[in-house]
C-alpha cells in the first residue's frame, strides 16, 4: 500500500503526516505557522527520505485550486502576514517529484469525511469548520466543488440577531457569518474565550441562530446528504441541538424530509474523524493525486 504525505496548513499551525490509502495515519508532527521560509523548511525536512508517493495539501485561504490558472497553487489574498501570493505547490514541486493535490483545508476535510468518516455512505456532503474563521467545503457526486475558485461559505451574509450589537470581526465584510460567529467574535463580544462560557450562556443561542441561518442557505442551495460541523467552537456540543432546533424553525416545514425533521440529529453531526479530520482530508487529497497521476 502506498505511503502518502499530508499537509494541513493552518493559519496558526501546520500539521504534517504520513499515512496510507485507507486513511490510517502512521506519523504526524505539528509546528507553528511563522513565515513561509521557516514553516515550509520544516515541511520539507519532515517528508525528506520518507518515500511518500504523493502529497496532499489542504490550506487556509483564500487559495487558487484551479489547475491551469496562472496562479494555481498559491495562497492568494490572505490577511496572514507574509503568506499572500505564496506559491505552495511550486515550493513543494521544487523539492518533491511526486503528484501533488492542493485545495482548501475545508475541501480536504470534506473529502476525508466523505471517504472515511461521517459521510462515507453518502453521495454528497458538506464540511463546515467553525473556529478562528469559518469555512466550508463540499463534495457532490464524489467530486470537490470548484468554480471560478473555491467555495467561501464563511463569508455569506446573515440576518442580525435581535440582541446583537457587535460590529463583527471580518476585515473584509464586518458582520458576515465569519464576522459574527467565528471564535474571535465570541471572545470579543462576551469578553472571554468561548470555552470559558457556561453551557447555558446566551452566547450559544446567538451562535446557533447564526449557524442555523448558514445551514439553511447551504441546504437550500446544495442539498447535501450529510452535514459535518467541526472546528474548535463546535467542540461545544451543546450547540448541536440548538442548531437543529433553530434550523427547523427557520425552514418552517418547507422541506418535508426526514433529514431535516425527525432525523436531524443524524444529519448534522460532528466529524467522525475528530481532530484528524484535516489531516485525513489532506491524505484524501494525496490519494486523489495518486489516482489521477
Amino acid at each position: 500500500m502506498s505511503l502518502l504525505g499530508a499537509i494541513e496548513a493552518g493559519g496558526t499551525k501546520f500539521v504534517c503526516g504520513i499515512g496510507k490509502e485507507d486513511g490510517t495515519v502512521l506519523e504526524r508532527i505539528s509546528f507553528p505557522t511563522t513565515t513561509p521560509e521557516e514553516t515550509m523548511a520544516q515541511v520539507v525536512s519532515f517528508f525528506e527520505g520518507k518515500g511518500v508517493e504523493a502529497i496532499g495539501a489542504g490550506s487556509f485561504g483564500p487559495i487558487d485550486p484551479v489547475k491551469g490558472s496562472p496562479t494555481y497553487g498559491r495562497i492568494t489574498t490572505t490577511p496572514k502576514p507574509h503568506w499572500s501570493q505564496f506559491d505552495m505547490v511550486g515550493y513543494l514541486r521544487s523539492h518533491f517529484n511526486v503528484p501533488i493535490e492542493f485545495d482548501t483545508d475545508v475541501n480536504g476535510a470534506a473529502l476525508g469525511e466523505y471517504t472515511w468518516g461521517a459521510a462515507k455512505d453518502a453521495d454528497s456532503c458538506l464540511y463546515i469548520t467553525v473556529g478562528t474563521g469559518i469555512g466550508a467545503g463540499a463534495v457532490v457526486n464524489g467530486e470537490l466543488v470548484h468554480g471560478l475558485s473555491h467555495p467561501e461559505m464563511g463569508h455569506i451574509m446573515v440576518r442580525r440577531h435581535p440582541k446583537d450589537s457587535y460590529e463583527g470581526t471580518c476585515p473584509y465584510h464586518g458582520d458576515c457569518l465569519e464576522g459574527v460567529a467565528a471564535g474571535p467574535s465570541l471572545s470579543r463580544r462576551w469578553g472571554v474565550q468561548g470555552a470559558e462560557l457556561t453551557k447555558d450562556h446566551p452566547a450559544w443561542e446567538m451562535e446557533a441562530y447564526y449557524l442555523a441561518q448558514a445551514l439553511m442557505n447551504y441546504i437550500l442551495i446544495l442539498s447535501p446528504q450529510k452535514i459535518v460541523m467541526g472546528g474548535g467552537v463546535m467542540k461545544q456540543l451543546q450547540l448541536f441541538p440548538l442548531i437543529h432546533s433553530q434550523l427547523q424553525q427557520l425552514l418552517g416545514g418547507y422541506l418535508q424530509l426526514d433529514e431535516t425533521n425527525a432525523n436531524i440529529a443524524d444529519y448534522i453531526v460532528p466529524p467522525q474523524l475528530g481532530d484528524n479530520a484535516g489531516l485525513c482530508g489532506a491524505l484524501a487529497l494525496a490519494k486523489k493525486a495518486l489516482a489521477e497521476a
